[in-house]
């Protein structure tokens, strides 16, 4: 998907956007989608801390580079922009790992399911570490 034209990206992720609105599995299936994106260590077009500063969704899938903060910051869109999870409330929390100076974008969906924490799958809200602190926190709101 990733490695295709922006008008092929940008219509995988309608196409996406349209099967979670009754798929079986949409979190595992929003992973999935977002897993392969290309990667690059920082993302310079988006600083986590100055939201009104972010490219639209559109403009990310042009620039094609996600860094761990954008890989979650277009999960969280991608649910937000649904039906389905519109009206879900959908936060990016930065958490810092003090022992193993990490820090997890993780994405919480009404605070039961988190995002992006482990690679593949969707995790209980509930086991995360309550060791880590909180740096930032993005509420993710539906356009307007």
């Amino acid at each position: 998907m990733f490695d295709r034209e922006f008008e092929d990206r940008v219509s995988a992720w309608a196409e996406l956007r349209s099967n979670l609105e009754t798929g079986i599995d949409p979190f595992a299936d929003v992973i999935k989608f977002w897993q392969p994106a290309p990667y690059v260590q920082y993302n310079h077009k988006i600083d986590p801390y100055n939201q009104s500063a972010w490219p639209t969704p559109w403009e990310i899938i042009l620039h094609n580079k996600y860094d761990d903060f954008t890989r979650a910051l277009m999960i969280g869109l991608t649910l937000k922009y649904t039906n389905r999870f519109g009206t879900a409330d959908i936060q990016i929390k930065s958490l810092v790992d003090l022992a193993r100076k990490y820090v997890y974008n993780i994405v919480s969906i009404d605070d039961t399911w988190v995002l992006n924490y482990e690679e593949n799958t969707p995790v209980p809200a509930n086991s995360i570490s309550d060791e880590f602190r909180l740096e930032n926190l993005v509420i993710i709101k539906r356009p307007t």
